[in-house]
């Protein structure tokens, strides 16, 4: 089978299912990690190259032309946050992201990563405002995702 029919199905099927409600998804560094190390798998499987070839990432990568999984997960949680953003009603999505625990004694260690801390990092806390200018949040989607890439790299 060729490699482009590979990657086809690949971009229509497999990427798809890997990244299935990842617009809800809190990005942290092992998440990334492990969707990295499947998709470099998968990669390897359609080239047909072991681990023992000694290949690589890169060019595995420019053989293939697959989109990176990563790369397309934060596409899509910025895409998501600008839609949640722009709710003009009480929706429960709307409500369940503005949410805040207010009783109950927190647990120990590290504050759980919540779903808007990445977006929160990257346009502070007024992101909510700034995404109802759609020119605008698509042109800080890209800051976004080079932020992401650095950060997985």
């Amino acid at each position: 089978m060729p490699i482009s029919l590979k990657r086809q199905v690949y971009d229509q099927c497999v990427l798809p299912t890997i990244t299935y409600g990842c617009q809800t998804w809190s990005l942290a560094k092992a998440t990334t990690q492990k969707l990295r190390v499947a998709q470099r798998a998968m990669e390897r499987k359609i080239l047909g190259i072991k681990l023992a070839d000694r290949v690589k990432c890169s060019e595995i990568r420019k053989r293939t032309q697959i989109q990176d999984t990563v790369d397309f997960v934060a596409k899509q949680k910025w895409k998501w946050a600008g839609h949640v953003a722009r709710l003009k009603d009480n929706r429960w999505t709307l409500r369940v992201t503005e949410w805040q625990p207010r009783n109950g004694k927190r647990s120990r260690g590290r504050q759980a990563r919540r779903w808007r801390d990445d977006i929160v990092k990257t346009k502070g806390h007024t992101w909510s405002r700034d995404a109802r200018d759609r020119d605008e949040w698509r042109r800080d989607a890209e800051g976004y995702i080079l932020q992401w890439m650095d950060r997985a790299s």
